[in-house]
């Protein structure tokens, strides 16, 4: 019986790395964090006393990784120069290494290569190797429309009612508007932004600028052709008609808006009488207040009241929703609100003993399934593993669970929002924590495909077999 032999494996050559494109992206982020940590580590970056090796690289994956969780104060211990590096690796991180180097390449050779575009898909998480270029081109634009108009209405209020310079006005409005719109959280306001808790010239835009960028660039990109379509077509019908959108797009939208209606009135029922949150305000500035607190788990990181004051069961419902976090595609984290909406079909399917899983009429990819089961399971195991290390070799007094869990979960999810023990951390659990959000960046499935050293398609399936379940 002739048997087919497998060629011996070699280990992958540099040519087989290049075309592996998710080990680029991998090696593109890695090369932004270790750039951006020399920097960092240089004396100009600083204000005063030079950053140690573990501030510049946790500060430096941080805003790669577009998360905002922070050992130090941005506002007073980084330099203009090192807040501008921080900046400068917010923008890469959140639109892609990867993205921005395709980017470059079209602009100057106007063309685009096939193993350019694989580079960029896996990057952008783009539906179709087809579609990579227009992604690309649509959300540079989308990204500079957004983030200049967000810049330019901080820049004028923060100048109308607070009588900032126009200098510091600008340097405000453009360091939040990019920090925003890339879902970063960085501020460079040492409280984030409690001092307009009450401001809707500050929170709603803010707010807006986290929701649409962390929707994904897909969605975004199917909503503009819709709306550029002339008027009378079939397509300009469509934009208004949410049932002949694609799946996705309803998906995304959908569980968004179920998300921060539900975190909305949960936040102004539980925080309403808080006197250290919510107690203190207005009726229309708790009802703001409750509405931010509702985004920024979307992966954002901002806050306009104290999160380490807020209740216990407070901190367990953010957890929840930074788990969940944004749109595939965009600049959020988390496990995304899709992979959330599949995990609820299949289960309602199974409840149902329905034998596919289906939405709006619609039947769901079996691989798609998977993959949604794969990514919720890694996170909640590398969450697991990481909070276990945590509280194991820390004291229970001074790092409680509740509060390492949520700064776990806030790095894996590239969230930012903190109780405010992670400055106080060891030194190691702040390199956990960055691993984490370079993790939660890339997405185990990517991680794990960017590191695999080889892969194989099996020719033969095993006979099938039953298992007893609960």
């Amino acid at each position: 019986m002739l048997t087919r032999r497998e060629p011996r494996d070699q280990g992958p050559s540099p040519a087989s790395l290049r075309r592996r494109p998710a080990q680029v992206v991998t090696l593109g982020f890695l090369s932004a964090i270790t750039l951006g940590t020399l920097l960092l580590l240089l004396p100009v970056s600083t204000t005063g006393q030079r950053a140690s090796l573990v501030e510049a690289f946790f500060t430096a994956t941080s805003a790669a990784c577009v998360t905002g969780l922070v050992v130090v104060d941005t506002e007073t211990f980084w330099s203009p120069f090192g807040q501008a590096v921080i900046l400068v690796l917010i923008q890469i991180g959140g639109f892609g290494v990867m993205t921005v180097a395709s980017l470059l390449g079209l602009l100057l050779s106007r063309r685009l290569g096939l193993r350019t575009r694989m580079v960029a898909a896996e990057s952008t998480h783009s539906v179709g190797l087809g579609d990579v270029k227009k992604v690309m081109l649509g959300a540079l634009r989308f990204t500079v429309i957004a983030e200049v108009l967000l810049a330019t209405v901080l820049t004028i209020r923060l100048m109308i009612g607070y009588g900032e310079s126009l200098g510091q006005a600008a340097w405000s409005g453009l360091f939040h508007s990019l920090s925003a719109f890339n879902n970063a959280g960085f501020s460079i306001y040492g409280d984030s932004l409690m001092r307009f808790v009450s401001d809707p010239w500050i929170c709603l835009p803010v707010c807006a600028a986290v929701i649409i960028g962390g929707i994904g660039f897909p969605v975004l990109l199917e909503l503009w052709r819709l709306s550029r379509a002339r008027h009378g077509t079939a397509q300009r019908r469509a934009l208004r008609n949410p049932s002949r959108w694609s799946i996705h797009t309803r998906l995304t939208l959908g569980t968004t808006a179920i998300l921060l209606s539900v975190g909305t009135v949960f936040f102004l029922v539980v925080e309403w009488a808080n006197p250290q949150t919510f107690g203190p305000l207005s009726v229309p500035g708790k009802m703001l207040a409750a509405f931010t607190q509702a985004v920024m788990p979307r992966t954002a990181g901002f806050n306009t009241v104290d999160t380490s004051e807020l209740n216990h069961g407070t901190w367990f419902f953010t957890d929840m929703l930074m788990f969940i976090g944004g749109g595939s595609a965009g600049t959020a984290g988390g496990v995304k609100v899709g992979t959330f909406a599949v995990l609820a079909f299949i289960i309602w399917s199974e409840l149902r003993g329905d034998p596919d899983v289906t939405a709006f009429d619609r039947r769901i990819a079996r691989s798609t399934q998977r993959q949604a089961l794969t990514v919720a399971l890694v996170g909640v195991a590398a969450v697991v593993v990481s909070t276990l290390a945590i509280t194991v070799s820390a004291s229970p007094t001074a790092l409680p669970l509740d509060r390492v869990l949520f700064e776990v979960i806030s790095a894996f999810t590239t969230t930012g929002l903190s109780t405010g023990i992670t400055a106080d951390l060891a030194g190691w659990h702040q390199v956990l924590l960055a691993v984490l959000m370079f993790l939660g960046r890339l997405g185990p499935i990517t991680l794990g495909t960017g590191l695999a050293l080889r892969s194989r398609h099996k020719l033969y399936r095993r006979p099938e077999s039953a298992l007893i379940i609960g």
